[in-house]
């Protein structure tokens, strides 16, 4: 494709939305960009990646314990230089090429690119409980409250750093429910649907 364009992926954890993107990556033959982020973050603010990963898709508050008990924190860290970091790395990443990039409001940072289609990953509770505990080995109980813990976390960093709302059909250009078509056939929804609007 000659256009180049960015598909972000938001997910309710256990939705398989970090699947789905890998797909669509595979797909358009495009770059994928989920935890590869934090190792660009990394890498443009000085700090360890570690600290990256232990503080990814958090809202400031909870980050200063973790900047004091870090090996590599740095006394002139703020609490949204986080976000700057990421956002920063997001934007060089967008303008290298065409890209997937899941979670970390990439579609809110990338908002003034024509070329930027946001999907959101939704499925029923109980199919992303059975989808943890068989991906992780936990039982019903910790696999709900894992997944619990981690959206509320995900829905406050993007609510806080946005003046959207985390999953919210009206944040996004499509917003689907893995479980209807499956992660295979999802992928190929929103891949018809990406190259429908980029025909624009």
């Amino acid at each position: 494709m000659d256009k180049k364009f960015i598909i972000t992926v938001g997910r309710q954890y256990g939705s398989g939305g970090r699947e789905i993107g890998k797909l669509l990556s595979e797909m358009f033959g495009i770059g994928y960009y989920d935890r590869e982020l934090m190792m660009e973050a990394a890498r443009r603010s000085g700090l360890c990646e570690e600290f990256f990963e232990r503080n990814d898709e958090k809202v400031p508050g909870s980050l200063m314990h973790a900047l004091t008990s870090a090996f590599c924190f740095n006394p002139s860290f703020s609490e949204d230089s986080l976000f700057k970091f990421q956002s920063d790395a997001i934007r060089a990443l967008a303008e290298q090429g065409s890209c997937v990039i899941v979670g970390r409001s990439a579609d809110y940072i990338l908002r003034e690119n024509p070329y930027c289609y946001n999907i959101f990953i939704h499925a029923p509770e109980e199919v992303r409980i059975r989808n943890i505990m068989q991906r992780e080995g936990l039982s019903e109980k910790a696999a709900a409250d894992r997944m619990e813990r981690i959206n509320k976390t995900r829905a406050a960093y993007y609510n806080f750093y946005t003046d959207k709302q985390w999953g919210e059909s009206a944040s996004y250009h499509l917003s689907i429910d893995s479980s209807v078509l499956g992660i295979q056939r999802s992928a190929e929804y929103i891949r018809d649907f990406v190259q429908e609007a980029l025909k624009k």
